[in-house]
């Protein structure tokens, strides 16, 4: 592993993320498609080291499936946040010990589940919405609708109340913060953690019909896994469930906006394969996870033409790979009637979002119902002002007030 001490070693080299152009703040930085277009791989420095960053599509589902590359980065490219000897999460292990513990938590993210689900979340939907109306304009569709709503069903399905939402919002905000001191960063992650062991505890007595309380009566009680295990992984589930599809939810929104053709298709259409179809596109072109899909080589392996030694660290360029012409022909446009099937948006792999088919429900209801319901819904400043999420782990826009 390459990690940055010397300030000479890494003057030349770029970040990652970098700056989006405050004039194209829904495309990833230009110089990302110079680096897909390079030979190889490109050299930056990321959370502090120095590591390949891959770009193109074909290298980045390559990196995702090759044995020698592991998903296993704590203590090599991430800091032990929870504190040593802290049980791990399943997104940073390796097969078979990350499909063995996977396997115990896809119950809950079914297509079946979360078909059962969707009623749920329809009536979540229209709650926040109304509430959002009943306190009038303008509004900040962030605050009062895209965060709530994977909020709720989050917390639903894991068992967490969600009365304590604004604590667990306001721990995800700081971990998931590019520019706060690590310490501060680790201080946040170990109080959620700490708040989901007594959770566990809770669960334990009472259970209830959730996450929690099924894998304790499912797989703690027969010794599959032990209790911290338990709190480690909806630490992750709770954090990864509202805080992508909330921005997702927001940044699609504000997309769609500036592009009120788009808008009107899907506010208008009875066709849940049009929905479908759009969201999928949302996500292929906005890529709102742009800095967390790291890896490291544990063996010498060639990516991209370019030789990785053992212990050098690799980050995913999601928004570059689901970007590549190679995968799309005029990758740069935004077409809601074609088949982008193959993009990266949720990763690749043993390894994709154990999440991706609920966050899909969340958006296919979402989006629709809040153009709908408020069809002359507009912003409520000029573009300009907005403040996008540059500075986080996770793309989008800490504020999007609107009237209607």
């Amino acid at each position: 592993m390459s990690t940055v001490t010397d300030a000479n070693e890494t003057a030349d080299l770029p970040v990652y993320p970098g700056e989006r152009s405050a004039r194209c703040p829904f495309d990833p930085p230009a110089d990302y498609a110079k680096w897909r277009e390079a030979e190889g791989l490109r050299r930056a420095v990321w959370n502090g080291h120095t590591v390949w960053v891959v770009s193109r599509i074909e290298d980045i589902k390559a990196a995702m499936t090759d044995p020698r590359v592991s998903a296993d980065i704590v203590g090599r490219l991430q800091g032990e946040e929870r504190g040593e000897g802290a049980p791990p999460i399943f997104p940073r292990m390796d097969d078979p010990e990350h499909a063995r513990l996977r396997r115990m938590l896809t119950k809950d993210f079914t297509v079946k589940k979360v078909q059962a689900m969707r009623p749920r979340i329809q009536e979540m939907v229209d709650d926040f919405l109304d509430q959002m109306i009943a306190k009038g304009q303008p509004a900040d569709i962030v605050r009062d609708f895209a965060l709530p709503v994977p909020s709720f069903v989050i917390s639903l399905l894991l068992g967490v109340p969600y009365a304590d939402h604004e604590l667990f919002q306001q721990y995800t905000s700081v971990m998931m913060s590019l520019h706060r001191p690590q310490e501060e960063r680790t201080a946040a992650s170990r109080a959620l953690f700490g708040y989901l062991r007594e959770l566990v505890a809770r669960k334990e007595a009472e259970p209830g019909d959730d996450l929690i309380s099924r894998l304790l009566g499912e797989h703690v009680a027969n010794g599959d896994i032990d209790r911290d295990t338990v709190a480690m992984n909806g630490h992750l589930l709770l954090n990864a469930g509202h805080e992508t599809t909330a921005n997702m939810i927001a940044l699609s929104t504000l997309f769609l906006l500036r592009h009120p053709d788009d808008l009107a298709r899907i506010r208008d259409t009875d066709d849940p394969k049009v929905v479908s179809g759009a969201v999928e596109e949302l996500l292929r072109h906005l890529s709102i996870v742009h800095s967390l899909v790291a890896r490291v080589a544990v063996e010498d392996v060639e990516i991209g033409g370019r030789l990785v030694k053992a212990g050098e660290g690799l980050v995913m360029n999601l928004p570059a790979g689901n970007r590549d012409p190679e995968f799309l022909a005029e990758p740069d446009e935004f077409d809601i009637g074609r088949d982008v099937r193959g993009h990266v948006a949720f990763g690749h792999g043993t390894h994709q979002c154990i999440g991706q088919i609920l966050a899909r429900a969340e958006l296919e209801i979402a989006l629709p119902t809040l153009l709908r319901r408020l069809p002359d819904l507009q912003l409520a400043v000029v573009f300009e002002e907005l403040r996008f999420r540059g500075d986080m782990s996770i793309y989008g826009v800490h504020e999007l007030p609107v009237t209607w």
